[in-house]
């Protein structure tokens, strides 16, 4: 896009007016105008009254650089997501079998440098590109934040939408779904568990008598006598 043109500078909105301020484009002294850091856009106009303005939308950086190893003079700095034509230099021709690289997908960005002659200008000038780039919020953004808005979601209602809660069943109802094989496995697993409950109730092959009672119906259990005073010689560690 075309970048300077006959431009009349913003009559509202204006909240920081710099005069005597230098501008660059990719390292390019474009002249000496004056920075208006409006509402609605960011615009300079140089002294013979042609100039340009950028949309805040379009800003995606804007700070105050006082690095003089990278830049001689201290300036604000804003990067746009745009390319304009005076920018553009001509391409060195290409080796031969060498590939074009497609930047198709790449997006252009530009750099512009504002140079004040007054540099304890630039704390002001950075606070009013704060708030007006503020009046013009990312609309990518907003529709992110617009993502999680909305009825609370229902697991319950999805879940019978998708048939994915399962059929509980109590004992007796589990126990006519088995199969033969089904209640010959329960079967199995139920022997082992009352020989799992026996063995707690032996200690060094001395059976009590809550094991007796549990286990003499329909088992043969040998009881061994306690003699008295069998274990009164025991020393007991505390």
């Amino acid at each position: 896009m075309a970048l300077l043109k006959r431009l009349p500078p913003p009559a509202q909105g204006v909240r920081h007016r710099q005069p005597d301020t230098e501008a660059l484009l990719a390292g390019r002294s474009l002249g000496a105008g004056t920075l208006y850091i409006a509402e609605s856009r960011l615009s300079w106009v140089e002294n013979s009254g042609v100039g340009f303005s950028l949309d805040y939308p379009n800003i995606s950086l804007h700070a105050i650089s006082r690095d003089l190893s990278a830049f001689p003079w201290e300036h604000l700095y804003v990067m746009v997501n745009a390319s304009f034509e005076d920018e553009e230099t001509k391409e060195a021709p290409m080796a031969e079998g060498e590939e074009e690289d497609s930047d198709d997908d790449v997006e252009p960005i530009a750099e512009f440098r504002f140079v004040p002659s007054d540099k304890s200008a630039l704390e002001a000038m950075f606070s009013a590109m704060c708030e007006c780039q503020a009046l013009h919020p990312d609309p990518e953004d907003e529709d992110s934040d617009n993502d999680y808005e909305g009825e609370e979601y229902d697991v319950e209602a999805h879940e019978l939408e998708q048939g994915d809660i399962p059929t509980f069943y109590t004992y007796e109802e589990g126990l006519s779904h088995l199969t033969a094989e089904g209640q010959a496995t329960l079967e199995r697993l139920e022997g082992m568990l009352a020989q799992s409950v026996s063995s707690q109730y032996n200690m060094a092959g001395v059976r009590t008598e809550d094991s007796i009672r549990e286990f003499e119906d329909g088992m043969e259990v040998d009881i061994a006598p306690v003699v008295a005073g069998q274990f009164e010689d025991a020393e007991v560690d505390h």
